[in-house]
């Protein structure tokens, strides 16, 4: 017997093909996992460069008041979002890591906003009895 037939009969007897079929499948098992080609990733870096360059366009510009810091709160939040999004890679993940991970800080911000609420009404009710 040569080796051509003997590596056959093994490869025959363990279920597994020639050596190339054996590394093709391989191959195969680490194209099945994320690979997410480079251009997503340089695109988010080129918009997370645009939405910092508003950002410091805000200020450049000398806006003030509520249209100020919305604009910075809303570049903020699209940046952060694209972060997490891309380079954490919860855009492919399951639904339900989405929701572990994104409904507790959105629970925070609904409670900050009423104690926000609360705080105001405070203060307005505090201002109105110290005028009399």
């Amino acid at each position: 017997m040569n080796d051509v037939t003997a590596s056959e009969t093994v490869n025959e007897q363990t279920g597994l093909g020639t050596a190339d079929q054996v590394h093709t499948t391989a191959d195969q098992g680490h194209t099945e996992g994320q690979q997410h080609p480079i251009r997503i990733y340089l695109w988010i870096w080129a918009l997370l460069f645009v939405f910092s360059t508003f950002s410091y366009l805000v200020d450049y510009f000398q806006l003030h008041g509520m249209l100020r810091w919305s604009l910075i709160i809303l570049f903020m939040l699209v940046k952060a979002g694209l972060i997490v999004a891309i380079f954490m890679h919860m855009r492919w993940e399951r639904l339900a890591l989405k929701f572990a991970i994104l409904i507790p800080p959105l629970a925070l911000l609904i409670l900050i906003g009423l104690m926000a609420i609360e705080g105001a009404h405070t203060f307005i009710t505090r201002w109105g009895a110290f005028v009399r």
